[in-house]
């Protein structure tokens, strides 16, 4: 086994979870499930911390606002208040209207089910990414994180490796080419490919330590 190998084993084997995993999100092609995936896509996306966008979402979920309709109607100050219990209190004002207004925009476009957004791009990528960034929230940021872990159950978006998972596997010396990182990665789901080349895109500690177990 090379070394590219040796470091990409050692990166999955170690981070190879999905941030919809880490979030309790049960990722299936559903409405519900996608649309808690988008809420947790918006909260990765802003400039705080993975743990406090993570709790944010089991928050809001915790609060029974999993769904477009539950959470448009649930009122600007059970969100922020949602959002607060988690610690997401930087943003909580702008995130609350935010989540509220893209929840209206999903019910009124596409009836509340993301599949049929899905279905509008009909398999073009660069469509999804410019439908997702409609979203109130969701910049390209966003929708990067989406896809990410969108394409475990919407296999025309795999594989899906975008500028910070790519930016992972410069920092582990890794090709920064989606091409050769999916080949690598053998039979590793693309998803858990891309969420483990981000953690180590996220902490520097988590390049080193894989670095230093391939030896």
């Amino acid at each position: 086994m090379n070394r590219d190998a040796r470091v990409l084993r050692e990166l999955v084997s170690g981070y190879g979870r999905t941030f919809a995993e880490e979030a309790g999100i049960p990722l299936k092609d559903t409405p519900q499930s996608l649309y808690r995936l988008l809420v947790l896509s918006l909260l990765l996306s802003a400039r705080i911390r993975t743990s406090v966008a993570v709790a944010a979402a089991c928050a809001l979920h915790d609060e029974g606002l999993d769904s477009p309709r539950r959470m448009a109607d649930a009122g600007r100050r059970r969100r922020v208040d949602a959002l607060g219990r988690a610690g997401y209190r930087r943003y909580d004002e702008r995130t609350a209207a935010q989540l509220g207004d893209g929840a209206e925009l999903i019910e009124e476009r596409w009836g509340g089910d993301l599949r049929r957004l899905h279905r509008e791009a009909e398999g073009d990528v660069g469509a999804l990414r410019e439908l997702l960034q409609e979203e109130p929230g969701i910049g390209p940021a966003g929708a990067g994180i989406f896809l990410r872990e969108a394409q475990r159950v919407w296999p025309d978006v795999a594989p899906y490796l975008d500028g910070k998972a790519l930016s992972g596997a410069g920092r582990l010396g890794l090709p920064e080419d989606p091409e050769r990182l999916t080949a690598l990665a053998g039979d590793t789901q693309p998803a858990v490919l891309a969420a483990a080349l981000v953690r180590a895109a996220l902490d520097r500690q988590v390049a080193e330590e894989c670095l230093r177990r391939a030896g």
